[in-house]
């Protein structure tokens, strides 16, 4: 092999062996990065995002804790528990329909032992909650009121008789007289009323903001709907967003939602059309047919 040669190739000027050097470095200044600050950094990094999620878990899970502590029960009537209520409270999805299939029939349950004969709760969940029940005075003072017969007795029975009334005829004198109710849901419950036009069912009494159910029972045990109202029915398929967004029921982001649907698929046939649309109020859309004509 010549070198003589070959030397020729490696021959270079001072500039060109200065860019050679510079790359060199470049070269190994790389090497030493990937081996030594990017490897330690990602090795941190990760060491800190564990750090950080065990820490995030341990708070929500403190958070979850928490929450499940702080449960307050507070007194009420056990003969006005909700779904919700009795869920709240630990009762099956049986024994809260017991409950309710015994209060349609107009019944009252006057004592723990009574709730737990037509619920058949368990004897610890009875123990757990009947401290929180609250009755009517009448009902804690039954054996006093017992020992009054004669004229006392018939004064108090003809005192507690009820006469029901028409829900759409009722003034706010009326409603003002119901124990719970005073000027301002009065005026709430009128004023549902006239953007309807007409109540349909007692049932609409729980869209008003402010009633209990315990008020809602008042209620119910002095009005109801005795006829089918006369009601101006809202044409789905020809009223304009502004039109619809004034039904109670509902806002004008749905009306907005409505009339579109409308303008996209046709004529809205019947009230099942409606639940196809975002954020439709399902829960009330029986109540809400009653109010719309599809012609």
């Amino acid at each position: 092999m010549n070198f003589k040669n070959i030397r020729v190739y490696f021959k270079f000027t001072k500039s060109q062996r200065t860019g050679v050097l510079f790359l060199i470095a470049i070269i190994v200044a790389f090497q030493l990065a990937y081996f030594f600050v990017n490897i330690d950094s990602i090795e941190k990094e990760s060491t800190e995002k564990q750090k950080w999620l065990s820490v995030q878990s341990e708070i929500d899970s403190l958070n979850r804790s928490e929450q499940k502590l702080v449960v307050k029960i507070y007194s009420f009537n056990p003969n006005f528990i909700t779904d919700y209520k009795g869920y709240r409270l630990g009762m099956s999805v049986p024994e809260i329909d017991r409950l309710l299939a015994f209060r349609k029939k107009g019944k009252y349950v006057n004592s723990g032992k009574e709730f737990q004969v037509v619920t058949r709760v368990s004897d610890s969940l009875l123990s757990a909650i009947a401290p929180y029940f609250k009755f009517p005075d009448w009902v804690k003072n039954k054996d006093k009121y017992k020992e009054n017969v004669g004229f006392e007795e018939k004064a108090f029975v003809e005192k507690r008789k009820i006469v029901l009334m028409d829900i759409n005829k009722a003034t706010q004198e009326d409603l003002i007289k119901i124990y719970g109710i005073g000027e301002i849901i009065s005026l709430r419950i009128l004023k549902l009323k006239e953007g309807l036009g007409e109540f349909v069912s007692m049932e609409q009494m729980k869209d008003v903001w402010g009633l209990s159910p315990e008020v809602i029972g008042n209620l119910n045990t002095h009005f109801k709907v005795f006829t089918y109202p006369n009601i101006k029915k809202l044409d789905i398929n020809n009223a304009s967003i502004k039109e619809i967004a004034k039904f109670p029921y509902f806002r004008y982001a749905l009306a907005r939602e409505i009339v579109t649907y409308r303008s996209m698929n046709g004529n809205i046939d019947n009230i099942e059309d409606l639940t196809k649309i975002k954020d439709f109020p399902v829960e009330k859309l029986n109540i809400i047919g009653l109010y719309l004509a599809f012609n």
